[in-house]
Protein backbone atom coordinates (compact mmCIF):
# COMPACT_ATOMS: atom_id res chain seq x y z
CA UNK A 1 0.00 0.00 0.00
CA UNK A 2 1.70 3.62 -0.96
CA UNK A 3 1.75 5.78 1.88
CA UNK A 4 -0.46 8.93 1.99
CA UNK A 5 1.85 11.16 1.58
CA UNK A 6 3.56 9.99 -1.53
CA UNK A 7 0.25 8.74 -3.11
CA UNK A 8 -0.62 12.51 -2.78
CA UNK A 9 2.31 13.79 -4.30
CA UNK A 10 2.52 10.87 -7.42
CA UNK A 11 -1.30 12.74 -8.01
CA UNK A 12 0.57 15.79 -8.73
CA UNK A 13 2.75 14.05 -10.54
CA UNK A 14 6.13 14.94 -8.87
CA UNK A 15 7.92 13.91 -5.54
CA UNK A 16 8.16 16.18 -3.06
CA UNK A 17 10.58 15.64 -0.02
CA UNK A 18 9.14 15.17 3.41
CA UNK A 19 11.98 17.43 5.01
CA UNK A 20 11.93 19.95 7.84
CA UNK A 21 12.32 23.07 4.73
CA UNK A 22 8.80 22.21 3.39
CA UNK A 23 7.44 21.78 6.81
CA UNK A 24 8.25 25.63 7.69
CA UNK A 25 6.63 26.97 3.77
CA UNK A 26 3.69 24.71 4.80
CA UNK A 27 3.39 26.47 7.95
CA UNK A 28 3.79 29.88 7.10
CA UNK A 29 1.94 30.49 3.94
CA UNK A 30 -1.89 30.96 4.34
CA UNK A 31 -4.79 32.03 2.06
CA UNK A 32 -5.55 35.05 4.91
CA UNK A 33 -2.23 36.20 5.72
CA UNK A 34 -3.03 39.87 3.86
CA UNK A 35 -6.18 40.14 6.66
CA UNK A 36 -5.11 42.04 8.88
CA UNK A 37 -7.31 43.07 12.24
CA UNK A 38 -9.61 45.48 12.12
CA UNK A 39 -10.76 48.31 13.87
CA UNK A 40 -13.84 47.62 16.64
CA UNK A 41 -17.52 49.26 16.34
CA UNK A 42 -17.33 52.29 18.63
CA UNK A 43 -20.53 51.51 20.38
CA UNK A 44 -18.93 48.16 21.11
CA UNK A 45 -16.32 49.70 22.31
CA UNK A 46 -18.31 51.37 24.86
CA UNK A 47 -19.71 48.55 25.84
CA UNK A 48 -17.38 46.54 26.62
CA UNK A 49 -15.73 49.56 28.49
CA UNK A 50 -19.05 49.41 30.67
CA UNK A 51 -18.96 45.77 31.57
CA UNK A 52 -15.12 45.82 32.32
CA UNK A 53 -15.93 49.03 35.06
CA UNK A 54 -16.80 47.62 38.59
CA UNK A 55 -18.24 50.85 39.99
CA UNK A 56 -22.28 50.42 41.32
CA UNK A 57 -22.53 53.36 39.19
CA UNK A 58 -21.90 52.64 36.06
CA UNK A 59 -24.42 53.96 33.59
CA UNK A 60 -24.03 52.92 29.65
CA UNK A 61 -25.43 55.55 27.31
CA UNK A 62 -24.07 54.42 24.03
CA UNK A 63 -26.67 51.09 22.91
CA UNK A 64 -28.90 52.56 20.39
CA UNK A 65 -32.15 49.98 22.08
CA UNK A 66 -34.72 50.90 24.32
CA UNK A 67 -34.72 50.41 27.88
CA UNK A 68 -37.54 50.37 30.31
CA UNK A 69 -37.18 52.77 33.58
CA UNK A 70 -34.79 50.08 35.51
CA UNK A 71 -32.46 50.04 32.57
CA UNK A 72 -34.15 46.51 31.67
CA UNK A 73 -34.60 45.24 27.85
CA UNK A 74 -38.49 46.05 27.70
CA UNK A 75 -40.75 43.59 25.77
CA UNK A 76 -44.65 45.04 24.20
CA UNK A 77 -47.36 43.23 25.71
CA UNK A 78 -48.81 43.27 22.62
CA UNK A 79 -46.06 41.84 21.29
CA UNK A 80 -46.59 38.72 23.72
CA UNK A 81 -50.24 38.41 23.06
CA UNK A 82 -49.16 38.17 19.21
CA UNK A 83 -47.09 35.47 20.22
CA UNK A 84 -49.66 33.35 21.82
CA UNK A 85 -51.96 33.92 19.31
CA UNK A 86 -49.71 32.97 16.67
CA UNK A 87 -48.54 29.84 18.97
CA UNK A 88 -52.09 28.88 18.96
CA UNK A 89 -52.27 28.11 15.57
CA UNK A 90 -49.38 25.81 15.78
CA UNK A 91 -47.51 27.16 13.06
CA UNK A 92 -44.80 25.57 10.62
CA UNK A 93 -41.14 26.60 9.90
CA UNK A 94 -41.61 26.50 6.36
CA UNK A 95 -39.41 28.84 3.68
CA UNK A 96 -41.69 32.55 3.21
CA UNK A 97 -41.63 33.64 -0.19
CA UNK A 98 -38.76 35.53 -1.30
CA UNK A 99 -40.34 39.30 -0.65
CA UNK A 100 -42.34 38.42 2.60
CA UNK A 101 -45.62 37.33 3.00
CA UNK A 102 -48.40 39.46 0.98
CA UNK A 103 -50.18 40.08 4.18
CA UNK A 104 -46.81 41.51 6.06
CA UNK A 105 -46.52 43.59 3.01
CA UNK A 106 -49.83 44.87 3.10
CA UNK A 107 -49.76 45.83 6.64
CA UNK A 108 -45.87 47.76 6.30
CA UNK A 109 -47.99 50.19 3.58
CA UNK A 110 -51.10 50.88 5.47
CA UNK A 111 -48.56 52.16 8.42
CA UNK A 112 -46.52 54.30 6.33
CA UNK A 113 -49.37 55.70 3.99
CA UNK A 114 -52.64 55.29 5.41
CA UNK A 115 -55.03 51.84 5.10
CA UNK A 116 -57.20 54.90 2.76
CA UNK A 117 -54.20 55.71 0.89
CA UNK A 118 -54.49 56.01 -2.78
CA UNK A 119 -50.50 54.80 -3.20
CA UNK A 120 -51.92 51.28 -1.48
CA UNK A 121 -55.23 50.84 -3.27
CA UNK A 122 -53.75 51.43 -6.98
CA UNK A 123 -51.20 48.88 -5.93
CA UNK A 124 -48.15 51.19 -7.15
CA UNK A 125 -46.14 50.94 -3.97
CA UNK A 126 -43.57 47.65 -4.06
CA UNK A 127 -42.80 46.44 -0.71
CA UNK A 128 -40.26 43.84 -0.22
CA UNK A 129 -39.47 42.36 3.56
CA UNK A 130 -35.74 42.38 4.40
CA UNK A 131 -33.61 42.38 6.85
CA UNK A 132 -34.06 45.06 9.43
CA UNK A 133 -33.45 48.49 8.31
CA UNK A 134 -29.91 47.56 7.63
CA UNK A 135 -30.98 44.82 5.06
CA UNK A 136 -34.03 47.22 3.67
CA UNK A 137 -31.07 49.79 3.13
CA UNK A 138 -29.10 47.27 1.39
CA UNK A 139 -31.67 46.05 -0.53
CA UNK A 140 -33.03 49.23 -1.56
CA UNK A 141 -29.30 50.41 -2.58
CA UNK A 142 -28.17 47.66 -4.58
CA UNK A 143 -31.27 47.76 -6.52
CA UNK A 144 -30.85 51.82 -7.06
CA UNK A 145 -27.36 50.95 -8.45
CA UNK A 146 -28.76 48.92 -10.64
CA UNK A 147 -31.53 50.24 -11.99
CA UNK A 148 -32.74 53.74 -11.47
CA UNK A 149 -33.34 55.69 -14.60
CA UNK A 150 -32.37 59.39 -13.54
CA UNK A 151 -33.75 61.38 -16.72
CA UNK A 152 -31.28 64.64 -15.82
CA UNK A 153 -27.49 64.68 -15.26
CA UNK A 154 -27.12 62.71 -11.49
CA UNK A 155 -24.73 60.01 -12.56
CA UNK A 156 -26.98 57.32 -10.32
CA UNK A 157 -23.62 56.48 -8.50
CA UNK A 158 -22.90 59.05 -5.64
CA UNK A 159 -25.25 59.68 -2.80
CA UNK A 160 -25.53 62.32 -0.46
CA UNK A 161 -26.10 61.33 3.14
CA UNK A 162 -26.30 64.03 5.95
CA UNK A 163 -23.27 65.64 8.17
CA UNK A 164 -23.39 63.52 10.57
CA UNK A 165 -25.56 60.63 10.10
CA UNK A 166 -25.69 56.96 11.00
CA UNK A 167 -21.88 55.04 11.27
CA UNK A 168 -23.38 52.23 8.71
CA UNK A 169 -25.05 54.24 6.55
CA UNK A 170 -21.88 55.29 4.60
CA UNK A 171 -19.88 51.55 4.80
CA UNK A 172 -23.49 50.23 3.54
CA UNK A 173 -23.68 52.56 0.38
CA UNK A 174 -20.16 52.02 -0.61
CA UNK A 175 -20.59 48.22 -0.15
CA UNK A 176 -22.98 48.67 -2.95
CA UNK A 177 -20.93 50.74 -5.18
CA UNK A 178 -21.87 54.23 -4.39
CA UNK A 179 -19.64 57.18 -3.98
CA UNK A 180 -20.97 58.63 -0.53
CA UNK A 181 -20.94 62.74 -0.20
CA UNK A 182 -22.29 64.88 2.56
CA UNK A 183 -24.53 67.52 2.72
CA UNK A 184 -24.25 69.93 5.88
CA UNK A 185 -27.16 69.22 8.49
CA UNK A 186 -26.34 69.60 11.72
CA UNK A 187 -24.98 73.06 13.55
CA UNK A 188 -22.52 72.60 16.32
CA UNK A 189 -23.04 75.76 17.48
CA UNK A 190 -26.75 76.09 17.86
CA UNK A 191 -27.09 71.77 18.20
CA UNK A 192 -29.81 72.46 15.50
CA UNK A 193 -30.35 72.27 11.83
CA UNK A 194 -28.28 74.00 9.41
CA UNK A 195 -31.73 74.36 7.31
CA UNK A 196 -29.79 76.88 5.38
CA UNK A 197 -26.93 75.09 4.76
CA UNK A 198 -28.99 72.18 4.08
CA UNK A 199 -31.32 73.46 1.23
CA UNK A 200 -28.24 75.43 -0.25
CA UNK A 201 -26.07 72.02 -0.99
CA UNK A 202 -29.08 70.18 -1.83
CA UNK A 203 -29.70 72.64 -4.28
CA UNK A 204 -25.87 73.10 -5.51
CA UNK A 205 -26.06 68.95 -6.38
CA UNK A 206 -26.34 68.24 -10.03
CA UNK A 207 -29.75 67.03 -11.37
CA UNK A 208 -31.14 63.95 -10.60
CA UNK A 209 -29.16 63.19 -7.67
CA UNK A 210 -29.97 60.63 -5.19
CA UNK A 211 -30.40 61.71 -1.41
CA UNK A 212 -30.96 60.19 1.86
CA UNK A 213 -32.44 61.39 4.13
CA UNK A 214 -33.97 60.61 8.03
CA UNK A 215 -37.83 60.40 8.03
CA UNK A 216 -37.68 61.13 11.56
CA UNK A 217 -35.56 60.90 14.64
CA UNK A 218 -32.18 61.71 13.09
CA UNK A 219 -29.65 59.70 14.28
CA UNK A 220 -27.01 60.57 16.01
CA UNK A 221 -28.49 64.04 16.22
CA UNK A 222 -31.80 63.52 17.35
CA UNK A 223 -32.46 67.35 15.14
CA UNK A 224 -35.66 66.74 12.29
CA UNK A 225 -36.78 69.95 10.31
CA UNK A 226 -40.06 70.99 11.04
CA UNK A 227 -43.13 70.52 8.85
CA UNK A 228 -42.55 73.86 7.09
CA UNK A 229 -39.02 72.63 6.27
CA UNK A 230 -39.87 69.48 5.20
CA UNK A 231 -42.42 71.23 2.60
CA UNK A 232 -39.63 73.33 1.45
CA UNK A 233 -37.03 70.49 1.36
CA UNK A 234 -39.44 68.48 -0.81
CA UNK A 235 -40.10 71.41 -3.50
CA UNK A 236 -35.99 72.12 -3.74
CA UNK A 237 -36.11 68.19 -4.76
CA UNK A 238 -38.40 68.05 -7.24
CA UNK A 239 -36.84 71.74 -8.91
CA UNK A 240 -33.57 69.50 -9.38
CA UNK A 241 -35.01 66.08 -10.34
CA UNK A 242 -33.80 64.39 -7.34
CA UNK A 243 -34.51 61.07 -5.86
CA UNK A 244 -35.37 60.43 -2.45
CA UNK A 245 -34.58 57.51 -0.24
CA UNK A 246 -35.92 57.75 3.75
CA UNK A 247 -34.44 55.72 6.62
CA UNK A 248 -37.62 55.17 8.54
CA UNK A 249 -36.53 53.16 11.85
CA UNK A 250 -38.52 54.97 14.27
CA UNK A 251 -41.79 55.17 12.95
CA UNK A 252 -44.23 56.14 16.12
CA UNK A 253 -41.31 55.55 18.66
CA UNK A 254 -39.98 59.60 17.76
CA UNK A 255 -43.36 61.59 18.88
CA UNK A 256 -45.32 58.75 19.78
CA UNK A 257 -47.47 59.04 16.77
CA UNK A 258 -47.42 56.33 14.33
CA UNK A 259 -48.93 58.96 11.28
CA UNK A 260 -46.48 62.06 12.78
CA UNK A 261 -43.34 60.34 12.58
CA UNK A 262 -44.05 60.12 8.74
CA UNK A 263 -45.03 63.30 7.69
CA UNK A 264 -41.14 63.79 5.84
CA UNK A 265 -42.72 60.97 3.40
CA UNK A 266 -45.92 61.69 3.04
CA UNK A 267 -45.31 65.29 1.94
CA UNK A 268 -42.58 64.39 -0.80
CA UNK A 269 -45.37 61.82 -1.83
CA UNK A 270 -48.11 64.16 -1.98
CA UNK A 271 -45.33 66.80 -4.15
CA UNK A 272 -45.62 63.60 -6.92
CA UNK A 273 -41.99 61.91 -5.87
CA UNK A 274 -41.23 58.31 -6.28
CA UNK A 275 -39.54 57.90 -3.28
CA UNK A 276 -38.02 54.75 -1.39
CA UNK A 277 -38.83 53.86 2.19
CA UNK A 278 -36.72 51.17 4.46
CA UNK A 279 -38.74 50.71 7.30
CA UNK A 280 -37.05 48.76 10.65
CA UNK A 281 -39.44 47.52 13.20
CA UNK A 282 -36.83 47.05 15.63
CA UNK A 283 -36.90 49.75 17.94
CA UNK A 284 -40.85 50.45 17.78
CA UNK A 285 -42.04 46.83 18.23
CA UNK A 286 -38.75 45.81 19.81
CA UNK A 287 -38.14 42.88 17.89
CA UNK A 288 -34.77 44.13 18.12
CA UNK A 289 -33.11 40.42 17.00
CA UNK A 290 -35.66 38.75 14.86
CA UNK A 291 -34.29 41.74 11.95
CA UNK A 292 -37.87 42.95 10.83
CA UNK A 293 -37.56 45.46 8.10
CA UNK A 294 -38.93 46.16 5.23
CA UNK A 295 -38.13 48.22 1.95
CA UNK A 296 -41.29 49.79 -0.37
CA UNK A 297 -40.78 51.54 -4.00
CA UNK A 298 -43.05 54.00 -5.36
CA UNK A 299 -43.93 53.43 -9.57
CA UNK A 300 -46.30 55.00 -11.82
CA UNK A 301 -48.42 52.53 -11.90
CA UNK A 302 -49.39 48.60 -11.06
CA UNK A 303 -47.44 47.24 -14.12
CA UNK A 304 -44.64 48.71 -13.51
CA UNK A 305 -45.22 48.00 -9.30
CA UNK A 306 -44.92 44.49 -10.79
CA UNK A 307 -41.40 44.87 -12.94
CA UNK A 308 -39.54 46.07 -10.33
CA UNK A 309 -40.89 43.56 -7.51
CA UNK A 310 -40.22 40.93 -10.10
CA UNK A 311 -36.28 42.06 -10.33
CA UNK A 312 -36.61 43.06 -6.56
CA UNK A 313 -36.90 39.23 -5.70
CA UNK A 314 -34.20 38.19 -8.48
CA UNK A 315 -31.71 40.63 -6.75
CA UNK A 316 -32.80 38.87 -2.83
CA UNK A 317 -32.40 35.34 -4.09
CA UNK A 318 -28.81 35.01 -4.30
CA UNK A 319 -28.82 37.31 -1.21
CA UNK A 320 -30.56 35.58 1.77
CA UNK A 321 -32.72 33.57 -0.58
CA UNK A 322 -36.26 35.32 1.76
CA UNK A 323 -36.12 36.88 5.10
CA UNK A 324 -37.28 34.99 7.90
CA UNK A 325 -40.66 34.74 9.18
CA UNK A 326 -40.96 35.08 12.75
CA UNK A 327 -40.73 38.56 13.38
CA UNK A 328 -42.97 39.51 10.30
CA UNK A 329 -45.60 36.88 11.82
CA UNK A 330 -45.48 39.25 15.15
CA UNK A 331 -45.60 42.28 13.39
CA UNK A 332 -48.93 41.29 10.79
CA UNK A 333 -51.11 39.64 13.76
CA UNK A 334 -50.28 43.35 15.88
CA UNK A 335 -51.32 45.81 12.89
CA UNK A 336 -53.98 43.49 11.79
CA UNK A 337 -55.83 42.82 15.02
CA UNK A 338 -57.72 46.08 16.35
CA UNK A 339 -57.40 45.49 20.15
CA UNK A 340 -53.29 44.73 19.71
CA UNK A 341 -53.14 47.69 17.24
CA UNK A 342 -54.41 49.58 19.49
CA UNK A 343 -52.27 48.30 22.49
CA UNK A 344 -49.51 48.52 20.47
CA UNK A 345 -50.06 52.65 19.85
CA UNK A 346 -50.65 52.89 23.85
CA UNK A 347 -47.18 51.08 24.13
CA UNK A 348 -44.80 52.86 21.47
CA UNK A 349 -46.30 56.26 22.62
CA UNK A 350 -45.18 55.17 26.36
CA UNK A 351 -41.42 54.43 25.12
CA UNK A 352 -41.51 57.68 23.05
CA UNK A 353 -43.15 59.64 26.20
CA UNK A 354 -41.05 58.01 28.54
CA UNK A 355 -38.09 59.40 26.85
CA UNK A 356 -39.48 62.64 26.16
CA UNK A 357 -39.88 63.11 30.06
CA UNK A 358 -36.08 61.78 30.68
CA UNK A 359 -35.14 64.88 28.58
CA UNK A 360 -37.31 67.71 30.29
CA UNK A 361 -35.30 66.03 33.70
CA UNK A 362 -32.31 66.20 32.41
CA UNK A 363 -32.25 69.73 31.36
CA UNK A 364 -34.08 70.40 34.88
CA UNK A 365 -31.34 68.53 36.58
CA UNK A 366 -28.40 70.34 34.65
CA UNK A 367 -29.74 73.77 35.98
CA UNK A 368 -30.42 72.77 39.83
CA UNK A 369 -26.86 71.50 39.28
CA UNK A 370 -25.49 75.05 38.65
CA UNK A 371 -24.86 74.56 34.85
CA UNK A 372 -24.71 77.87 33.10
CA UNK A 373 -24.83 76.79 29.58
CA UNK A 374 -28.19 76.71 27.03
CA UNK A 375 -29.33 72.81 27.38
CA UNK A 376 -32.26 73.77 25.21
CA UNK A 377 -31.66 71.44 22.32
CA UNK A 378 -31.88 68.78 24.44
CA UNK A 379 -35.35 69.08 24.54
CA UNK A 380 -35.99 70.44 20.80
CA UNK A 381 -34.17 67.51 19.66
CA UNK A 382 -35.95 64.15 19.34
CA UNK A 383 -36.06 60.37 19.54
CA UNK A 384 -33.58 57.55 21.06
CA UNK A 385 -30.68 59.84 20.43
CA UNK A 386 -29.36 63.67 21.79
CA UNK A 387 -26.49 64.95 20.52
CA UNK A 388 -25.11 66.96 23.74
CA UNK A 389 -22.76 68.97 22.44
CA UNK A 390 -19.85 67.34 24.88
CA UNK A 391 -16.31 67.38 23.59
CA UNK A 392 -14.09 64.33 22.86
CA UNK A 393 -12.36 65.47 26.16
CA UNK A 394 -15.64 65.94 28.22
CA UNK A 395 -16.56 62.57 27.17
CA UNK A 396 -13.44 60.86 28.42
CA UNK A 397 -13.88 62.57 31.45
CA UNK A 398 -17.66 61.63 32.03
CA UNK A 399 -15.81 58.06 31.48
CA UNK A 400 -13.15 57.89 34.19
CA UNK A 401 -14.24 60.15 36.91
CA UNK A 402 -18.30 59.32 36.93
CA UNK A 403 -18.40 55.82 35.06
CA UNK A 404 -20.77 57.23 32.50
CA UNK A 405 -19.65 55.85 29.00
CA UNK A 406 -21.30 56.93 25.75
CA UNK A 407 -19.38 57.63 22.21
CA UNK A 408 -17.16 60.29 22.11
CA UNK A 409 -18.89 62.14 19.79
CA UNK A 410 -20.95 62.92 22.78
CA UNK A 411 -23.96 61.03 21.61
CA UNK A 412 -26.56 60.02 24.59
CA UNK A 413 -28.70 57.48 23.76
CA UNK A 414 -31.92 58.49 25.81
CA UNK A 415 -33.45 54.67 26.78
CA UNK A 416 -29.91 54.86 28.88
CA UNK A 417 -31.28 57.76 30.73
CA UNK A 418 -33.87 56.74 34.12
CA UNK A 419 -35.48 58.25 36.73
CA UNK A 420 -32.85 56.53 38.93
CA UNK A 421 -29.78 57.89 37.09
CA UNK A 422 -30.98 61.31 35.23
CA UNK A 423 -29.82 63.63 38.38
CA UNK A 424 -26.17 61.61 38.56
CA UNK A 425 -25.74 61.95 34.79
CA UNK A 426 -26.93 65.64 35.63
CA UNK A 427 -24.51 66.68 38.39
CA UNK A 428 -21.32 64.80 36.12
CA UNK A 429 -21.98 66.54 33.17
CA UNK A 430 -22.67 70.00 34.82
CA UNK A 431 -19.01 68.79 36.46
CA UNK A 432 -16.83 68.18 33.27
CA UNK A 433 -18.72 71.27 31.44
CA UNK A 434 -18.26 73.74 34.34
CA UNK A 435 -15.07 75.89 33.04
CA UNK A 436 -16.16 75.24 29.25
Amino acid sequence: MIPLLKQSNRLFGKQVKNNSANKKFVRNSSVWSKVVKGPEDPILGVSVAFQKDPSPKKVNLGVGAYRDDNGKPFILSSVKQAEEKINATNPDHEYGPIGGTPAFNKVVQELVFGKSSEVVSSKRAVTVQALSGTGSLRVGADFIKRWINLPNSGDGRSIYVPDPTWGNHIPLFEDAGFTVKKYRYYDPKTCGLDFNAMVDDIHKAPKGSIFLFHACAHNPTGVDPNDSQWSQLSQVCKEKGHFSFFDLAYQGFASGNPEKDVNSVQTFIKDGHQVAIASSFAKNFGLYGERVGALTLLTDDSTQAENVESQLKILIRPMYSNPPVYGSRIVTTILNDPQLSQLWRTEVKGMADRIISMRSLLVKHLAQNGSKRNWKHITDQIGMFCYSGLTPQQVDRLASEFHIYLTRNGRISMAGVTSKNVEYLAASMAAVTKDA
